[in-house]
């Protein structure tokens, strides 16, 4: 759980390509133990059938407050550096909004403006199952990071789900990238925009993330969203 993140070789990754992977976030005990949460609904304020509403195939639940010890403590610890690369990157793309250095003031501001609800996630993914590109905004509160962290093993517990992100740049074809990830790494991303250097200076690029089909087995993810929602 206290494994040091190397946010410098983070904070590059993520100005060049837009996402980062930070490797063995969670050992394989702790990856167990949250993917287990899943199976107890007192732990959840919803669920969500990703088919009734076009998203692709699978379910997902968020959590309710109070939070897991450990979904609290990752998204009270990965915050405050990514909140000095969102202020960067907001400087950047000439938005005014600059984020505090602590989460709990954070989500003080997006409480007081009615995003009152918590937004970390448990996803399930079985055989035929995936998630259609997309973007988790959530109100008009947004912090422009996330991190998906991978309970499960590839190979061991399913194959095929890739983590999957795109790139829409200006008058230019999307790219795509597929994130290769082990039991117990996460990755961090654009949740939307984020500054690409140009040759006439800073430019953005809409970003979406999504997971490619699943061929066998099952698939848990935790998600970290750092703001909270309508």
């Amino acid at each position: 759980m206290h494994h040091d993140i190397d946010w410098t070789s983070a904070a590059d990754a993520l100005d060049t390509q837009g996402w980062a992977v930070l490797p063995g976030l969670l050992d394989p005990a702790a990856c167990g133990e949250v993917a287990a949460l899943y199976d107890d609904p007192r732990r959840f304020r919803s669920q969500v059938i990703m088919a009734r509403h076009g998203f692709g195939r699978g379910e997902y639940r968020y959590f309710a407050y109070p939070l897991p010890g450990p979904v609290q403590a990752l998204r009270t610890r990965l915050y405050p550096p990514l909140a000095a690369i969102a202020n960067r990157w907001h400087a950047r793309m000439g938005i005014e909004r600059r984020f505090p250095a602590a989460h709990a003031d954070w989500l003080a501001q997006c409480h007081a403006a009615g995003q009152v609800r918590p937004t970390p996630l448990l996803l399930r993914y079985g055989p035929g199952d995936y998630n259609c590109l997309h973007q988790d905004l959530y109100g008009a509160h947004v912090f422009p990071l996330q991190v998906a962290v991978l309970l499960s093993a590839p190979g061991r517990d399913f194959t095929g789900g890739e983590f999957v992100l795109t790139e829409q740049r200006p008058r230019m074809q999307s790219r795509a990238a597929v994130v290769p990830l082990a039991q117990g790494d996460a990755v961090a991303f654009a949740v939307s925009q984020r500054p690409v250097k140009g040759s006439r200076g800073d430019y953005r690029v809409t970003m979406r993330h999504g997971v490619s089909a699943i061929r066998s087995g099952s698939r848990h993810t935790l998600g970290i969203i750092f703001h909270d929602a309508t």
